[in-house]
C-alpha cells in the first residue's frame, strides 16, 4: 500500500471553488503533464475561481474545460502548467471483489489523505444528487475505504497505483453525514472515455436506450414509453414490456436498468433480455446504444429512490474550510 500511496499521490490534486461566501472542495488526478485534471462535477459545477494545490504546494489557477453531468465528471485545466506527474490509468474492468484498494483525497481539507480498504461489490446502482437536484446514475464500484467530504474527484487506486475508479460519493445513515464504510467510485474505464471527449472536444456523451420507464412489480425495469426512431424502437423493443436482464446481468430496477446501459460507449452493442409486462414470453434483443451529448443527467423521473440519502459526500458541494 506503501508504493501505491506514494506512486499516486504525485499525481493527485487538491482543488479549491470559492464563489462570494461560499465554496467547495475537492480532490483531482492529473491526466497531462501540462495540467489536464479529472474531478467530479459536483466539484466545480457551482462555478467561481478554481484553486488548485499541486502536490510540492505549488497552486495554480484553473479552468473548466467541460462536464459530464450524467457521470458526475468534469475537467480543468491549470494555467501555467508543465512538468506535472500524470497518474496512471488501470483497468476497472479487471477488478474482483476483495481487492485491496488505496484512497487518495483532501476530506476536510486535509491534503493528501490516504486510506485504505478493499473493493466491497462491483457494478453497484448509485444514485446521487447532482448539482441541480436532479439524480446522477451510474454503475460504481463499491469500497470500504474510508472517504469523505473533500474526497470528491479523488483517485480509488490498487495496489500498482494505477487509478482504477474516481471517488464519487458515500452512502450515510440517519443523521450521520459522514463515512460508514459505504464509498463509492465512478469506473476509470467510464471515466478515461469521458475525460478523453472533453479534453479533445469541451463535450461528453453519453450511451442512449431511448425508453422512459418505471420499476416493474417483479423486480425489472418496465418500459413505459419509446422513443421514436431511438436504439430501443429499432430494435423492437415497445412499450408494455419489461427489460430483466443487460448482456445477461439481472435488472432490479429502471435505474439499475440506467446504470448498466450507462457503463457502456455510445454506439457499443448490447443484448437485453425483454418480457411482456407480465414477464412472460422472453427473448433476447440486440440494440446498437444510440450517442447524445451529455448535457444533462439521466435520470429515471421517479422521487423514490433507495439511494434518496446518498448525496455525493451527504454535501454536494461541502465547504472549504477557513484556513488551509
Amino acid at each position: 500500500m506503501q508504493f501505491a500511496a506514494s506512486k499516486t499521490s504525485a499525481s493527485t490534486v487538491d482543488i479549491a471553488v470559492r464563489s462570494g461566501r461560499s465554496g467547495a472542495e475537492g480532490t483531482g488526478v492529473i491526466l497531462t503533464p501540462d495540467g489536464y485534471v479529472l474531478t467530479n462535477n459536483h466539484v466545480v459545477s457551482g462555478g467561481g475561481q478554481i484553486a488548485v494545490t499541486l502536490p510540492d504546494g505549488t497552486v495554480k489557477s484553473a479552468q473548466v474545460v467541460g462536464t459530464s453531468p450524467s457521470y458526475d465528471l468534469a475537467v480543468i485545466k491549470l494555467d501555467g502548467a508543465s512538468g506535472l506527474t500524470p497518474a496512471e490509468l488501470g483497468k476497472s474492468s479487471s477488478l474482483t471483489v476483495g481487492q485491496q484498494v488505496v484512497a487518495i483525497g483532501s476530506p476536510l481539507g486535509l491534503e493528501g489523505t490516504v486510506t485504505s480498504g478493499i473493493v466491497s461489490a462491483m457494478n453497484r446502482t448509485v444514485e446521487a444528487k447532482g448539482d441541480n437536484g436532479q439524480p446522477v446514475i451510474y454503475n460504481g464500484i463499491q469500497t470500504d475505504a474510508s472517504i469523505n467530504s473533500g474526497n470528491s474527484g479523488g483517485p480509488l487506486v490498487n495496489l500498482d497505483g494505477q487509478v482504477i475508479g474516481i471517488n464519487s460519493a458515500i452512502l450515510s445513515s440517519g443523521q450521520n453525514s459522514g463515512n460508514i464504510g459505504l464509498g463509492f467510485a465512478i469506473p476509470i474505464d467510464t471515466a478515461s472515455r469521458v475525460a478523453n471527449e472533453l479534453i479533445n472536444g469541451g463535450v461528453a456523451t453519453k450511451p442512449q436506450l431511448g425508453v422512459t420507464g418505471t420499476d416493474s412489480g417483479t423486480g425489472a425495469a418496465s418500459v413505459s414509453s419509446v422513443v421514436p426512431g431511438s436504439a430501443a424502437e429499432q430494435a423492437g423493443i415497445k412499450a408494455g414490456e419489461t427489460v430483466t436482464k443487460v448482456n445477461g446481468r439481472n435488472v432490479s430496477s429502471f435505474a439499475d436498468l440506467v446504470a448498466q446501459i450507462s457503463a457502456n460507449a455510445p454506439g457499443a452493442k448490447v443484448t437485453l433480455t425483454v418480457t411482456d409486462g407480465q414477464g412472460n414470453n422472453p427473448r433476447d434483443v440486440e440494440v446498437t446504444l444510440g450517442s447524445q451529448q451529455d448535457k444533462a443527467p439521466q435520470t429515471t423521473g421517479q422521487t423514490d429512490s433507495g439511494y434518496e440519502q446518498q448525496d455525493p459526500y451527504g454535501s454536494p458541494y461541502g465547504s472549504v474550510p477557513g484556513g488551509r
